[in-house]
């Protein structure tokens, strides 16, 4: 038989914790409070450890727990998406804890429990030779997009992101086509959904519609086009009889 390798995280306030992942699906197999806190969950074939930490010892919030390999990460995402709206009443994509957004063609995203534990959920054939922004095989406006969405996607880091687009557009705008214009107005007009900055979002909205496409520029575009759209529907929907939706923590 192989060895299997089980990650133990804080369990920070175990009931919580267990809840939490109870809320994804998890079943909770083992959870005591005396002589010492303990507990676990299992689900899809993984099983997860909580227990606290060493005494004198302050663990960061939000480091990576553990990586999650599975066979199908966008329909990973869409399950957690799915039972975490209907546990907080809508989608927690803020402070703890959260879920990161999901685009198609990503290979990843992250899954923060309540007490920080992050759960770093990847797709199980991801290349190994992951192009981290920048690709020398890009120029321009082109390359420019490359390493915003690595920014974006991959380090969840949108305000970098933006910096480098609107960095990017300086520089290249001129010489940029009219595709690459638009997919970056798009790239930023999403970030502006996921940053709370309406008016940001109404002025990088008004700069893609101003750009000239052809119909077949359209067709292409419309997943570029479509995203803030798509983000905003994805972070405001409720869960079905709900009514308003609840701040994450409660339930």
């Amino acid at each position: 038989m192989s060895d299997t390798a089980v990650p133990m995280l804080w369990s920070g306030d175990l009931p919580s914790t267990l809840a939490f992942y109870q809320a994804l699906g998890y079943t909770v197999t083992y959870e005591q409070s005396r002589p010492y806190v303990y507990g676990a969950v299992e689900g899809h074939g993984c099983a997860l450890h909580f227990a606290p930490a060493p005494p004198g010892v302050e663990l960061p919030t939000e480091h990576v727990g553990a990586l999650v390999m599975v066979d199908d990460v966008a329909a990973r995402h869409a399950d957690f998406t799915t039972a975490l709206r209907a546990h907080y009443g809508k989608i927690p994509a803020k402070g703890m804890p959260r879920i990161t957004r999901f685009r198609p063609g990503q290979s990843r995203f992250s899954l923060v429990d309540p007490v920080g534990n992050t759960l770093l959920v990847i797709q199980r054939d991801e290349p190994m030779d992951v192009e981290y922004g920048g690709s020398r095989a890009l120029t321009g406006l082109a390359r420019v997009l490359d390493n915003a969405r690595i920014l974006r996607d991959f380090k969840n880091d949108d305000k970098a992101a933006a910096r480098v687009l609107e960095t990017g557009l300086r520089r290249f705008a001129t010489a940029a086509s009219a595709p690459e214009r638009a997919r970056t107005f798009a790239a930023l007009a999403e970030i502006a959904v996921a940053t709370e900055e309406p008016e940001r979002l109404a002025h990088w909205r008004a700069e893609l519609d101003a750009v000239e496409l052809t119909t077949e520029e359209h067709a292409a575009l419309s997943a570029d086009t479509a995203a803030s759209a798509v983000l905003a529907t994805w972070l405001t929907t409720t869960a079905p009889g709900r009514g308003g939706a609840a701040r994450p923590g409660d339930g």
